[in-house]
């Protein structure tokens, strides 16, 4: 009897599994770990429904990759059984990687190793766990097996991954200008030449893809109160590592290594579990500054943002800094871990990465920046800057 299991999931229905070796690598701990890491990390404390984890947007991600592969295969792409189970496999761990509260903590938490990076060590233990089953997922996901578009189709600027998590973001957070028509998008999907490619009539599809992708880049992922509580949860942790403040394991050997000579296993074994259990505990540190920060997230008391056209005028981040001390009765450096600055920045196209690719009915080919297309060619360009103050809030 052939393998067949069906996940429920809120956003697509039924998601179907019909491979064991699928199956057995999302039964795998490294893989079911990602349940306890959240896909937007503090997002939740504006939007309250953003609570959905690795895990949902990896199954998305996978259920997204089925049908765009049954698609160019309908229009007659060469596509094998063993590599439709190669990609299928790269997408479901293509975030393996993530540690705790995904990319609020990782520049910290992997010591400057892009989440990326780990995931590609982590297959690389699955594969050997797997008895090299996972060889061609690999290829795939390194982006060396000679067929291009299976690896735009995990990691390129109109990949299966941005697809779900646009539409699950959107879904979660109840913010329905990022909505985006992916079974549309899919359903244009081509492959010229090797690479990925959207057919002509696709380019609105495409349009509105790019346009939800800035406007929640804006309006969630870099809202100013989410940006608030993720620079928050980067200083607690630095602080705590600068103090070596005691926590319990799996952080401790973390916190008291500074993040140095931490095993894969290690690494693992850490979830947004382990973090929330330290921050309750140091609310009542006697270190003041860790204590204010702790305090700031577990009560929802969070920093003042301040979004600016230019850098902060130094007099006022000094002003804000003095204000703290007399207030709090912090010293000067301790002050500038309660105020600081820094910019946030959003490319809605990347121009250093391959380019969205059009066909026409006539076969040609253009990038979709060179289409004739007004807001195409207004909203893509540039990468958008916006700096900011961020402080306790006094009062």
């Amino acid at each position: 009897m052939a393998f067949h299991k069906i996940i429920n999931d809120p956003v697509y229905g039924f998601i179907t599994i019909n491979d064991p070796l699928i199956q057995d690598i999302i039964a795998h701990p490294y893989f079911q770990r990602l349940r306890r890491i959240h896909q937007m990390a503090m997002a939740h404390l504006v939007y309250p429904g953003a609570v959905h984890t690795r895990l949902h947007h990896a199954l998305g991600a996978y259920h997204l990759m089925q049908l765009a592969l049954k698609e160019l295969i309908s229009k007659g792409v060469e596509i094998t059984a063993e590599e439709q189970q190669a990609a299928q496999i790269a997408i479901l761990l293509h975030d393996i990687g993530h540690g705790p509260f995904s990319h609020a903590l990782e520049s910290i938490m992997t010591k400057g190793m892009a989440h990326e990076q780990l995931s590609i060590l982590l297959i690389d233990e699955l594969n050997q766990e797997f008895g090299g089953k996972l060889e061609l997922a690999k290829e795939i996901f390194n982006n060396r097996y000679h067929k291009k578009f299976l690896y735009q189709l995990i990691s390129g600027q109109l990949d299966v991954d941005r697809m779900d998590y646009l539409t699950r973001d959107s879904f979660f957070t109840g913010v329905i200008e990022g909505a985006i028509g992916y079974d549309r998008i899919i359903k244009m999907l081509t492959v010229h030449e090797g690479e990925l490619m959207v057919e002509e009539k696709g380019i609105y599809s495409i349009e509105k893809f790019l346009i939800a992708r800035r406007l929640m880049y804006w309006q969630v992922y870099l809202h100013k109160t989410v940006l608030s509580a993720e620079q928050m949860l980067q200083r607690i942790i630095r602080r705590a590592k600068a103090i070596a403040a005691e926590c319990d394991e799996p952080l401790r050997t973390f916190i008291h290594n500074r993040g140095e000579n931490i095993t894969l296993e290690q690494f693992c074994n850490m979830d947004d579990y382990d973090v929330l259990m330290a921050i309750k505990k140091w609310q009542h540190h006697t270190d003041q500054v860790l204590s204010i920060l702790c305090k700031g997230i577990i009560n929802r008391k969070l920093f003042k943002v301040r979004y600016m056209p230019e850098p902060a005028n130094p007099a006022l981040l000094k002003g804000l800094r003095e204000e703290i001390m007399q207030q709090t009765g912090v010293s000067l450096s301790d002050a500038e871990w309660l105020a600081f600055d820094g910019v946030a920045s959003s490319t809605t196209y990347n121009f250093e990465e391959d380019h969205i690719k059009i066909r026409f009915k006539d076969g040609t080919v253009s990038n979709i920046t060179a289409v004739d297309n007004a807001l195409i060619n207004e909203n893509v360009r540039g990468n958008v800057k916006k700096y900011y103050i961020c402080s306790l809030r006094l009062g």
